[in-house]
């Protein structure tokens, strides 16, 4: 394939610089991690602004670089053996630029796999989790009458806030050095601010989440990154 040419979401999002790689993104807790590692890394890129609108994500064209019709996705036209390649699925991105790039994913396979270890922990725990106690507390779930799901989620919440809090303890990043598993869970416990929760989860009890949680924000990486594409 030949990029764009062969590449139907470019028809609708046309590329300005197609020699760069090509972010198809909101800023949403997941969104982010794409935007975030492009700035870390300095690898140069476009950012296309996705809405989460089925006009959007539900487009033909939107489906053509993601079946599952979520954000982020990215084109990389200098991709594997030089060839273009489409890719969705935040950690698979994540994991992607590291290695392309040579940064925030550890060569020494040890530490490598505890990165992976704890990027697996936001895909299948903190980021479904976190994003059910939002719909129940915030959003249209809040108007359900039943207590059992809002409680199961707080409850979830608070729980994988203690394990993070724990494993926090004597260092100042979750797998040791700053690296891909950062950008993927500290935007998500960001979420927690947005969805008006931090009181119910008990956020002020776990120190080291928060202090966490600043040093990333702290980033000016991080700070650029979460704003691309902007909302407006």
């Amino acid at each position: 394939m030949t990029f764009p040419d062969d590449f139907p979401i470019t028809h609708r999002w046309p590329p300005q610089h197609p020699d760069r790689l090509q972010l198809y993104s909101f800023p949403t807790p997941n969104g982010v991690k794409a935007s975030i590692m492009l700035e870390e890394t300095g690898l140069p890129y476009e950012a296309h602004k996705i809405t989460l609108s089925d006009a959007d994500v539900k487009s033909a064209e939107f489906l053509s670089l993601n079946p599952n019709n979520k954000i982020p996705a990215i084109i990389d036209p200098d991709g594997p053996g030089g060839q273009p390649l489409a890719l969705f699925e935040s950690g698979a991105i994540l994991i992607y630029l590291g290695e392309k790039t040579g940064q925030l994913l550890p060569t020494d396979p040890a530490a490598r796999y505890q990165a992976i270890q704890w990027l697996m922990f936001q895909m299948g725990g903190v980021g479904p989790l976190f994003g059910q106690l939002g719909f129940f507390y915030k959003f249209a779930g809040s108007e359900i009458e039943d207590p059992r799901p809002r409680e199961r989620y707080i409850n979830e919440a608070r729980r994988l806030l203690n394990v993070v809090e724990t494993a926090l303890e004597g260092r100042d990043w979750i797998a040791g050095d700053y690296s891909i598993a950062d950008i993927a869970l500290a935007p998500w416990l960001r979420a927690l601010d947005f969805y008006g929760a931090r009181d119910v989860v008990g956020w002020a009890d776990h120190p080291r989440c928060v202090a966490y949680l600043d040093r990333f924000l702290d980033r000016p990486a991080v700070q650029r990154g979460l704003n691309i594409p902007p909302r407006d």
